[in-house]
């Protein structure tokens, strides 16, 4: 037992070095674990990070990038959000976790589990028939919800909406997997194929996730009945509020905040002192109006700064066998959001009242 204790409070000690902010909902999901599943808290752990690194990536470039805070998914004391960002914070973070263990189990990492091999042998199509070492995705999601929710102890209805949430994102960990296939024949002549199930890369996860996020839907609940508290006149209002939501939609309850502005109380650091892009090589055109999004339409000025950037450079191969290179200094511009005289500020503000995202 003692062993035991020190295990999990190593693993959390570690981890939350390591991960700094993102520690509280990493111990959180260590924490919430039976103790028969300490095996896999290192798992949970790097998935709940590979989550949060994922949402920051598809949220780099918008008002709201996916803060720290964002990381404290427990509705425990805490001001219980169900906003749209909420419900992809959900859903990435249950599929990293889920992810990760899949991929851990496929690695050999834990000997409780191996690949999938229940179907090994079936005819799957038209040429080809099961085989090979399938990720085990049935273990990953097993195990991930013993850990991802438990955090949820509530009954009401922005429980329910996370927990809904936190199923999404482990079907759109199934919902993304790949077929490999090996062929065999008569001098590669590939007249039959062995196939298996692969896990996706999880950026794809993340983009299908995003795109998920973008038509998320929003629950629209009868207050008067809401307010009967936890009768059945509630619990009637919910379900009737979840009865055309399908079951990979991400839903939420309340509308987003203005994240052009700061709000300490509720975690937002607003858009002042955020980079913006405007020019370079291989931008999309979302990234090309980032310094109008996080910028102008927030009220703020877009201002140049140039900034000295030391990187590698006139590598050159020594026999034998090292590279050496030269420290190259370069300056380059960026940009950032900027206060700007307020006048003009109010006035721009007003002129793009209801751009919340």
């Amino acid at each position: 037992m003692r062993s035991s204790t020190f295990l999990l409070f190593s693993i959390v000690g570690i981890y939350g070095a390591v991960l700094n902010a993102a520690a509280w909902s990493v111990n959180n999901f260590l924490m919430t674990g039976p103790k028969a599943y300490l095996t896999y808290s290192s798992s949970v752990a790097a998935g709940a990070q590979s989550g949060m690194e994922e949402c920051k990536f598809q949220f780099g470039w918008e008002r709201w990038n996916c803060p720290e805070s964002a990381l404290q998914l427990s509705t425990h004391n805490r001001l219980r959000s169900a906003t749209r960002e909420t419900s992809f914070v959900h859903a990435i973070s249950s599929a990293g976790v889920m992810y990760t263990l899949t991929r851990n189990c496929s690695m050999g990492d834990f000997e409780s589990c191996s690949c999938d091999d229940s179907r090994n042998g079936r005819v799957g199509g038209r040429g080809w028939v099961w085989g090979g070492c399938s990720d085990n995705v049935e273990f990953g999601e097993r195990i991930s919800k013993l850990f991802v929710d438990a955090l949820e102890t509530g009954h009401d209805t922005r429980a329910l909406i996370n927990l809904h949430n936190n199923e999404v994102g482990r079907l759109a960990v199934k919902s993304t997997m790949k077929r490999a296939c090996k062929c065999h024949g008569v001098s590669g002549s590939c007249s039959i194929q062995t196939c298996w199930l692969q896990l996706a890369d999880f950026r794809e996860i993340g983009n299908y996730l995003k795109m998920k996020y973008d038509q998320a839907h929003k629950l629209e609940m009868d207050k008067r009945r809401m307010r009967a508290g936890n009768s059945a006149d509630s619990r009637g209002a919910t379900a009737e509020a979840f009865h055309h939501v399908h079951s990979t939609e991400l839903v939420f309850l309340e509308d987003s905040p203005d994240y052009c502005t700061r709000n300490a109380s509720l975690g937002h650091h607003g858009t002042e002192g955020r980079e913006c892009l405007q020019a370079g090589k291989n931008l999309s055109q979302w990234e090309r109006r980032s310094c109008r999004r996080l910028c102008t339409e927030c009220g703020l000025k877009v201002e140049e700064r140039r900034t000295e950037v030391v990187s590698s450079c006139n590598c050159k191969f020594h026999w034998c066998c090292t590279v050496r290179c030269e420290q190259c200094r370069q300056l380059v511009a960026k940009h950032f959001c900027a206060r700007r005289d307020a006048t003009v500020a109010n006035h721009t503000k007003r002129r793009n009242k209801g751009h919340r995202r």
